[in-house]
């Protein structure tokens, strides 16, 4: 029997960090000493958003955003420890909010920093480029990455507060700072 879609995406996810860690020590690619492999984070659009719930069960990584994640039969949710912003789209029929991204945020341990972010009426693909909302993931994904990848806590004014619920192009919006 095979991986699990999410498990297969987990370890794409897993290698393609491998990879880019494996260039950075190459003199002949042009990434060499780009790349510093205790600074990680990975993004993940449905069942890759699934993988990159999995995959911070499996490695050291400083944050990941799953995107109207999708994942059926993962429940390690309390081994996670990773930074976890969840992107979910309001009217997804693909991976239901209230199947999937929302448990997944509740599951998550309170002692692991998070957010859950719902797009207003985002379909499915509420998470992808040349989406009307796609402005939200530019200013939350950069924000929640320079926070935990670059330890930058002027960054966390964009994540915690009320003003969130200002935004019409958000339905929901919760998390668990100060952080």
């Amino acid at each position: 029997m095979g991986a699990a879609p999410g498990d297969s995406r987990a370890n794409q996810l897993s290698s393609a960090l491998d990879y880019l860690i494996s260039q950075s020590n190459s003199r002949t690619s042009p990434l060499y000493n780009k790349i510093d492999s205790t600074r990680l984070g990975a993004i993940g659009w449905s069942m890759g958003g699934g993988g990159s719930l999995k995959l911070s069960t499996q490695r050291s990584i400083n944050a990941i955003i799953p995107q109207a994640p999708y994942y059926a039969g993962f429940n390690r949710f309390n081994e996670i420890n990773t930074p976890a912003l969840i992107l979910a789209c309001e009217s997804d029929v693909v991976a239901p909010v209230a199947v999937h991204a929302s448990p997944f945020y509740n599951r998550l341990p309170n002692s692991t920093p998070k957010a859950f972010l719902e797009i207003n009426n985002g379909s499915h693909f509420c998470a992808n480029s040349g989406y009307p909302d796609e402005r939200l993931l530019g200013m939350y994904g950069i924000a929640w990455m320079k926070r935990f990848i670059d330890f930058d806590t002027r960054y966390s004014q964009f994540l915690c507060g009320p003003n969130h619920s200002a935004d019409y192009s958000i339905s929901e919006y919760r998390q668990n700072c100060p952080y």
